[in-house]
């Protein structure tokens, strides 16, 4: 498929009626876990097409172009209106957040999967085991708060259990900032895996930096923060890999070309006939704003498509689906490391006097009053032990333990001769 060959339908006839930008919910009861996924992984990437818009328009100072821009940020704002209401009324907040960590794993452990760069693969594996661990704790809060088993809204398709402790993700911001990739050297599906994961990650911040002072119990309020503060790490993570020596159209065509992407994938990889036809809705209208894009490309930068996008054609289409076996191999084979500057190291190799010592010092100074320890501690003083959905032991002998909620792991010095010693003992017998 390629998106430049397709004829563009004109989209200033295409603005939504309010009835047609209104859809009918999903039924949250019998709804494929993964088209639940879909729609916040459009929504996000909707919402960083705004954004990046809204950023563009303030950084030009020819309206003709600011014209354009707009129309196609309509379009976006109507097209995002619509998706986020694809969630029925009945689903609760903390319902929802059990999606957006899935969309988080499943989609990053997609994406590291198919990803031919090794040092853009590394971060994504990285921050999977992290939001893998942020499913782990919003399950365990909506068990004990709804009574509802998180299993049941992923489908059995990903496993709920702690990975790298969520109070092992606080780092020193200079760890965040990696290098950012050059766009001629590197392959078409590793720029769309950055922008794709970077507007993901954004979602989940966005969201969680909004519905924190909503939640009904302290306790829900004081996790959204925590774990909102890890979110604004992964987006400065992942949105440091962006090339950032790219102008503003080129950009905006690759922004257009993402949105594309996505669509068509999402069309090709959904069940539900009804969001099919969004997805399909989408695909159109930013066939469209591609299309415009590539003039505004040629028009005030003297470039052509084929200098940013040499082979236009998709790549592999994005399918989302079960990585339990993925998500256990690198949590056996990384659960230990940390940031460091543009790289990653285990705990054990750093210094003592390293930022995120310090920075751990500071934010996580009483561990007892870490929100998402709170959490699993106050389930096992409930229930006796936490919720999991496991389908084999956990791979890290020390977070095996359903009874006392692990603090050490991937954050004191020495955890990680002791990890490996006990997975090596486990491997000889």
């Amino acid at each position: 498929m390629n998106p430049f060959e397709q004829k563009p339908i004109d989209l200033e006839k295409a603005y939504m009626n309010w009835k047609e930008i209104y859809p009918k919910a999903y039924d949250k009861n019998n709804v494929d876990p993964y088209t639940k996924t879909r729609i916040i992984l459009m929504n996000g990437a909707e919402t960083e097409q705004v954004f990046f818009l809204h950023q563009f328009n303030r950084n030009c100072d020819n309206n003709d172009v600011r014209r354009q821009l707009a129309v196609i940020r309509r379009t976006s704002q109507q097209m995002q209106k619509l998706i986020q209401c694809l969630k029925p009324i009945n689903e609760n907040v903390l319902e929802e957040t059990i999606t957006y960590e899935m969309l988080a794993v499943d989609l990053t452990a997609r994406l590291a999967k198919d990803e031919p760069d090794p040092y853009v693969k590394q971060a994504l594996d990285f921050a999977l085991l992290e939001d893998f661990d942020h499913l782990y704790r919003y399950s365990n809060l909506l068990q004990m708060e709804y009574g509802v088993p998180a299993e049941k809204l992923v489908g059995r398709y990903t496993e709920i259990m702690p990975a790298r402790p969520t109070i092992s993700h606080h780092r020193c911001p200079l760890d965040s900032i990696k290098f950012h990739v050059n766009n001629k050297q590197v392959d078409l599906l590793t720029k769309l895996h950055i922008n794709i994961i970077t507007a993901a990650e954004q979602q989940t911040m966005n969201f969680y930096m909004n519905i924190c002072n909503l939640y009904p119990s302290d306790l829900g309020r004081r996790l959204y923060q925590e774990i909102g503060m890890v979110e604004e790490q992964h987006v400065t993570h992942y949105g440091s890999l962006m090339d950032t020596n790219v102008g503003w159209y080129e950009n905006l065509l690759m922004h257009m070309y993402t949105m594309c992407y996505l669509y068509y994938s999402c069309m090709m990889d959904e069940t539900n006939m009804y969001i099919k036809k969004v997805w399909k809705a989408g695909f159109e209208r930013s066939v469209a704003g591609l299309h415009l894009a590539a003039y505004l490309l040629r028009q005030y930068d003297n470039k052509e498509v084929t200098d940013v996008i040499p082979n236009p054609i998709f790549p592999k289409l994005l399918t989302l689906g079960p990585n339990v076996e993925y998500v256990r191999d690198i949590l056996k084979c990384t659960v230990d490391y940390t940031a460091l500057r543009e790289g990653y190291i285990p705990v054990q190799n750093l210094e003592p006097n390293a930022g995120f010592f310090k920075y751990q010092g500071q934010v996580n100074e009483y561990v007892e009053c870490v929100p998402s320890h709170n959490t699993i501690e106050k389930y096992i003083a409930l229930h006796g032990c936490d919720y999991r959905f496991e389908v084999a032991p956990n791979p890290i002998p020390e977070l095996r333990n359903r009874k006392e909620d692990n603090t050490t792991v991937g954050r004191t010095w020495g955890c990680h001769r002791y990890v490996k010693k006990n997975l090596e003992k486990e491997e000889e017998s």
